[in-house]
This record gives C-alpha cells, sequence and structure tokens, in this order.
C-alpha cells in the first residue's frame, strides 16, 4: 500500500462517523450474541448480529475506499 496522505486526510471525517456507528455496531453485536446464546430458536439475532459486525469494520474499509481513489 502506497502512503497517501491527502487521501487519509479527506477520509478522516468519515471514518471517525464510522467509527461511531461501529461503537453502536459492538453493541448491537453484544446484545444479539447474548440473546442467541439465551434463545438459540431466535435466528434473526444471528443476521443482526452479523450486520453489526459489519459495522464494526466500517473505519477501515472507508479509510481504505478514499487511499484507493486518489491517485499520487
Amino acid at each position: 500500500m502506497e502512503c497517501r496522505p491527502l487521501a487519509f486526510l479527506i477520509g478522516l471525517p468519515f471514518a471517525l462517523l464510522a467509527l461511531v456507528l461501529s461503537v453502536v455496531g459492538a453493541v448491537i453485536w453484544f446484545i444479539g450474541s447474548l440473546l442467541s446464546c439465551l434463545c438459540p430458536c431466535c435466528i434473526c439475532c444471528t443476521g443482526v448480529a452479523n450486520l453489526a459486525v459489519s459495522l464494526v469494520k466500517l473505519p477501515m474499509k472507508i479509510i481504505q475506499c478514499f487511499v484507493d481513489m486518489i491517485p499520487c
């Protein structure tokens, strides 16, 4: 990966917003995991937990997207 500081700086506000969403995703994942352990018949909790995991990964995806879009 090449060093592109301008892309990092442009993507930083979006990544900070995504960081807030990832914290929300972590809370949702914890609640969904807890519910799926308490009641394994709740298959929808697994889908919610998977969605929450994708929210947790969102900040790195956004920064990577901006770094890839901006040329040297």
